[in-house]
Parts: structure tokens; C-alpha cells; sequence
């Protein structure tokens, strides 16, 4: 059997890419939120996600476009105004962004810009409602690094699947976060075994460096 690869090997020029998970203005920013993160989340979410998570998530996305790298984000929204495309379980709990409304778009910092790929999905695991597996082997994608809210539940789906569909997952672990910091933690350590973990200091110090060895 050839060598296989390692969790941690360095990323590839035209082989990586950068998702961002869910971070919309209606979780972001309390101006903007109805019922928060999940319903109600505590002062700890606010301030952990626009002092740590938010500034990280930008470091790695100009680290990406500087690199060169493809860069993607996924968004809770609906195709429908009424969501009637949206999965039974977001229908029961209810969770619903109509394709008209502006609060379901990232926040300012972290839109998408040129030509990056923006996914709406409508279930909390970005491979089961969109086609990002069919788009991420179109343009040759085979490692992704993953970022973004919240840690325990469309994070963690994202990454799970996409190991299983055999992509080499890199988590930025202080660019994510859940509802707190101990769900947050709990996730990091449950799905550690799937994929790579690293400050993003040091995953953008390996996007800085890609392609030098």
C-alpha cells in the first residue's frame, strides 16, 4: 500500500481550499439576531465570537486570498421565501432565512468577494444540502480548512462528512466557536479525530509558506 498522507501534512497549491460556516449577520450581530445563536445564547457567545472568533476568521480569509487559495462560505438561508425547501428538522425547530432577507447574509467583514463561492444549505451539514462535494472535486479541492459557527453542530457536521467523503480537514480551532466555551471545547476534542487542529496563527503561517518546500 502507497504511504498514505497525514492529518498535518503541508497544504497544496490548488488542492486547498477555505470554508466559512454560517457566520451571518442574524447570529453575529445582536443588532440583527431575533432569538441569537441557537436561541438565546449567553453574553459569552457576543463577546468570545466578536473578539476571537470574528477577528480569526478574517486573518484566515485574507491569509487564503492571499495565498491564492479557493475560498467558500455557506450560509443557513432557504430557497424560498416561505421555506418550504427547508429539511423537517429546521422546519420543527424553527429555523428559516428567506432568500430576501439580508440578515442571513455574512456579516460585512467576511462577505464573499469576486467570485467566491457563497452556498446556501438548509441542514446543519453543508454536504447533505448542497453540492459542495460535486463543486469542491470540480475545481480539484482535496484539502479544506474549516472555520466558522458553531462548533458543536454545522462545524462539526462539516467536518465529519467531509473526512468521510476523503478530504483532509484542517479546523482553525480559535476561529470557531459554539454557545459556550465548554460545548465548544467538547466538540474541538470529539471530532479531533477527523481531521487536523490549529491556532490560525499557525494554519495561516502554513498558507504563507505553501508551495515553498
Amino acid at each position: 500500500m502507497a504511504d498514505l498522507p497525514k492529518r498535518d501534512d503541508p497544504f497544496r497549491p490548488g488542492e486547498t481550499g477555505l470554508l466559512l460556516v454560517d457566520m451571518q449577520r442574524i447570529w453575529l450581530d445582536e443588532a440583527h439576531s431575533d432569538h441569537g445563536a441557537g436561541g438565546g445564547p449567553a453574553e459569552e457567545f457576543y463577546r468570545t465570537t466578536r473578539e476571537v472568533t470574528v477577528p480569526k476568521c478574517e486573518q484566515l480569509i485574507q491569509a487564503a486570498r492571499a495565498a491564492g487559495i479557493e475560498v467558500m462560505h455557506t450560509i443557513i438561508q432557504s430557497l424560498t421565501e416561505d421555506g418550504r425547501d427547508r429539511s423537517l428538522d429546521h422546519k420543527m425547530t424553527p429555523i428559516h432565512l428567506a432568500k430576501s432577507d439580508e440578515r442571513g447574509l455574512p456579516i460585512p467583514s467576511l462577505m464573499p468577494v469576486g467570485d467566491e463561492i457563497l452556498l446556501p444549505k438548509t441542514s446543519s451539514g453543508v454536504f447533505n444540502s448542497t453540492h459542495i462535494d460535486y463543486i469542491l472535486k470540480n475545481i480539484g479541492i482535496r484539502q479544506l480548512i474549516v472555520c466558522g459557527i458553531m462548533t458543536d453542530q454545522c462545524v462539526d457536521m462539516a467536518v465529519r462528512d467531509a473526512a468521510d467523503r476523503g478530504y483532509m480537514v484542517s479546523v482553525a480551532t480559535d476561529a470557531c466557536f459554539a454557545a459556550n466555551s465548554q460545548r465548544h471545547a467538547t466538540a474541538l476534542d470529539a471530532f479531533g479525530g477527523y481531521c487536523w487542529q490549529a491556532d490560525t496563527d499557525t494554519i495561516c503561517d502554513r498558507l504563507a509558506r505553501m508551495g515553498d518546500a
